[in-house]
């Protein structure tokens, strides 16, 4: 959100995880059980508007252009508060976003058996696979994201089963009912 954009009435959240943690699955079933949540797949969205400078073939991914995606990823936001929308983003990277953008940061952690099949089962190569496995162990996006955002909206959540994403998306539910109520006048 740009610092001069519309008043907010609805919580942006942020999804984040190391790579087949569940996020974008994650954060469209919140989007889909909240209403007035909006589901931004920041992944498609780089795709989708080229945010990218170049490739790594070495990792198999875009370099990513990070002023570019943030003035798109600005204008959805203002324009989901003028429509009295929040938005919930998902992306693997918590601390490119401004901190002011979000009221609650969930990051997901899964059990590195779960998370090597899954990786595996996305065809990723073994060294794409094998930094992604250190950056879960090493909890890196946890400590960003805790580093990058104030400690009482970072969230770390369970995400090795439908069980687990199920009691993730009760928890939001219950907690964007309250922001609401808490901001009502704000």
């Amino acid at each position: 959100m740009s610092e001069d954009g519309p008043q907010r009435k609805r919580p942006n959240i942020l999804i984040t995880g190391t790579p087949g943690t569940g996020k974008t699955t994650t954060a469209a079933m919140i989007a889909e059980k909240i209403s007035f949540l909006r589901h931004l797949n920041v992944g498609e969205l780089i795709k989708e508007h080229k945010c990218y400078e170049g490739r790594d073939e070495e990792l198999e991914t875009n370099i990513l252009d990070e002023d570019k995606l943030l003035d798109l990823l600005e204008g959805l936001l203002d324009k989901a508060a003028e429509h009295d929308e929040g938005v919930v983003i998902d992306f693997h990277m918590p601390m490119i976003f401004p901190e002011r953008w979000f009221d609650l940061v969930l990051v997901l952690r899964t059990k590195t058996e779960l998370l090597f099949d899954r990786l595996t089962a996305r065809g990723y190569g073994d060294k794409k696979r094998d930094e992604n496995m250190e950056a879960e162990i090493m909890q890196v996006i946890l400590e960003e994201a805790r580093e990058g955002y104030a400690t009482e909206i970072v969230h770390e959540v369970a995400s090795n089963s439908i069980e687990d994403m199920e009691q993730n998306i009760q928890r939001v539910t219950e907690w964007s009912k309250q922001w609401i109520e808490d901001n009502q006048d704000s």
